[in-house]
């Protein structure tokens, strides 16, 4: 019975404690290279754009990404183009353009 007790509590308690370590925002730095990018469209405004490139950072070295953005058209990323952005040192596939503020925006 106590083992199961201790198992059910640590169930409950162990995504409640994953969640808390990652609240802390410990992000990496990197720079994105962009290899490709969908074509830019005629229209106007904020429009999705497909963006593939390599992220390099401390914990990650030419590490291939891949996301669908929404961007203005007027700032339609380049072939080339280097951007600097943060992501999760355990997971870099879940990055974002490094914020201009203190704080790194939360990665989803």
């Amino acid at each position: 019975m106590l083992v199961l007790l201790i198992g059910a509590v640590a169930l409950i308690a162990g995504p409640w404690i994953m969640r808390r370590r990652g609240m802390r925002g410990e992000m990496a730095q990197g720079n994105l290279l962009v290899t490709g990018v969908s074509p830019r469209p005629d229209e106007t405004g904020r429009q999705f754009v497909t963006i593939t490139g390599v992220i390099n950072g401390p914990t990650v070295n030419e590490h291939v990404v891949y996301q669908r953005l929404e961007v203005d058209v007027d700032e339609w990323p380049t072939m080339g183009q280097l951007f600097p952005v943060v992501y999760a040192p355990n997971n870099p596939d879940k990055w974002a353009f490094a914020p201009s503020g203190d704080q790194p925006p939360p990665i989803t």
